[in-house]
């Protein structure tokens, strides 16, 4: 695999350090620009030559790669982005990209589990070994906070307040905000850690922060993402939810129930972390039955309509 022109580097970097984006996103982003690089160096443009109809027959090629459109529309705003980049920094005559747009993604969302589904799949988690308490104070607070599971795994003891019902969590970004914790969560927080968690701490603390994690893994280091996964599916698998149960899924199911018993948007769009309030909408997905019962109920004009129908 090449590697990236001395530009796209840069562009990286100022990723990194300007816009505060994430390990995760620097590497999708780097994968990206790599196979887009590599395109180009197939068809002689260099970087800096590069002009729309380059980046729209690039679009096209990997359309026509059956990549799915998520993965499309992630390499486009890439592409863009970085051209974007090139221009005001002086490194390319014009901005190849300004007449290009990118793709439209179908909205595509997991399906929330239902109230009972959760219940069993949490109630489930039986018995007070360590493994088991933390196993159920991971699903618990994955569901009752819906944070990322990134998040999770980041958490350390300082950022959980017990007493006052309250986690804070770092998103993207590096971004914190303060979380509530419901009692379900608080009870199996305080389990693991009076019993489960000091069972799992070793002799010696193997990586510098691991003393201070919140979840730990079965050797006494701090959780990972993969283990946290592995968390999640094993307790789904015998639930019977097998590939419908992830991590994005509890955190989907958490807003989509706070929104079907009444939260208002903005307090569930603060409580996931979006910048944009149209990211919360997409992402709940509230039911047209919801919204329709809702209408139905709270506008005087719907009501009045409907008195008006019953007297014909």
């Amino acid at each position: 695999m090449s590697d990236l022109p001395l530009a796209a580097e840069e562009y990286l970097t100022w990723l990194a350090v300007e816009r505060g984006r994430s390990a995760n996103t620097l590497s999708a982003y780097r994968r990206d620009l790599r196979a887009y690089h590599e395109w180009l160096t197939g068809r002689s443009v260099a970087l800096t030559d590069v002009r729309s109809g380059d980046i729209a027959a690039y679009i096209t090629h990997l359309r026509r790669q059956d990549k799915a459109p998520s993965s499309v529309a992630r390499a486009t705003v890439a592409v863009r982005s970085l051209h974007h980049f090139l221009a005001d920094e002086g490194l390319s005559e014009v901005d190849a990209a300004i007449a290009v747009e990118a793709p439209k993604v179908p909205a595509g969302l997991p399906k929330a589990l239902a109230e009972d589904e959760v219940a069993e799949l949490i109630d489930g988690v039986v018995g007070d070994d360590p493994v088991s308490q933390r196993d159920r104070a991971v699903l618990e607070v994955l569901y009752g906070t819906g944070i990322r599971i990134s998040e999770l795994v980041g958490l350390s003891l300082a950022d959980v307040d017990l007493d006052g019902a309250l986690l804070r969590a770092f998103g993207k970004g590096s971004k914190a905000r303060i979380v509530p914790l419901g009692r379900q969560a608080i009870r199996a927080l305080a389990g693991w850690f009076d019993d489960g968690r000091p069972a799992l701490e070793p002799k010696w603390w193997a990586r510098r922060g691991d003393a201070e994690a919140v979840f730990l893994n079965a050797r006494g280091g701090r959780l990972t993402r993969a283990g946290a996964w592995l968390i999640v599916k094993k307790h789904g698998d015998r639930a019977g939810l097998g590939d419908r149960l992830s991590p994005h899924v509890l955190r989907h199911s958490c807003a989509t129930h706070l929104l079907d018993h009444g939260a208002d948007i903005r307090a569930v769009q603060e409580l996931l972390g979006h910048v944009s309030i149209s990211t919360t909408q997409v992402y709940t997905k509230v039911s047209t039955e919801r919204l329709q019962h809702v209408y139905r109920d709270a506008h005087p004009r719907a009501q009045q309509v409907s008195r008006a129908h019953a007297t014909r």
